[in-house]
């Protein structure tokens, strides 16, 4: 029997057929469902559900009590925080069947959604955007965004390190961690090389 390079606590289940990365850890109570693709180094904290055609890149950190629903493309290092929740149906009803009507949802490389915040599905979390805590986001974000309360809305915009940017006159910033700059230039940001 081959060795597995990822660790499943003995509470967690994944099912047959799943696809998981070396490095990462399953935690308690989790269930990854059989159709489910997993990248290398990722987390999935207590009680976090993967469905099946979900997939999920490298260095993924998925706090607690977090469902991830077919519909859902994780890029590499996101972070999902406590309780955040997807949506994969735009108009849901109990009585009518709509498996054949899921959205897709792309959270991009580097993102981060906060605690308690929600995801309407069918839109695009850019790269490095930041999601604040019980945000509920309903339409796009930019790349780099900083997007707060209910209904969203953008209020700034952060860097890669997740600091605040303050842009000067010539629509520079300078991240206070890494010293890296970025211009915001016609309502985006890029980072200078």
């Amino acid at each position: 029997m081959e060795e597995r390079k990822y660790f499943v606590h003995p509470t967690a289940v994944v099912d047959k057929g799943a696809k998981i990365g070396e490095g990462t850890k399953i935690w308690h109570f989790s269930h990854v469902m059989g159709k489910a693709e997993i990248g290398k180094n990722c987390v999935l904290g207590q009680n976090t559900f993967i469905a099946d055609n979900v997939k999920i890149g490298n260095n993924v950190k998925i706090q607690n009590n977090v469902s991830v629903y077919t519909g859902v493309i994780i890029e590499d290092d996101v972070f999902l925080g406590p309780s955040m929740v997807f949506t994969n149906v735009t108009n849901p009803r109990s009585i009518i069947n709509r498996h054949d009507k899921y959205e897709t949802t792309l959270v991009k490389r580097g993102a981060t959604i906060g605690a308690n915040a929600t995801i309407v599905c069918g839109i695009t979390l850019g790269e490095f955007c930041f999601v604040g805590a019980g945000a509920v986001v309903t339409k796009d974000v930019p790349a780099y965004a900083l997007v707060v309360g209910v209904p969203a809305k953008q209020v700034g915009w952060m860097s890669e390190y997740g600091h605040r940017l303050e842009f000067d006159k010539d629509g520079i910033a300078v991240c206070p961690e890494s010293g890296v700059k970025y211009k915001l230039e016609s309502g985006r940001v890029f980072k200078l090389k």
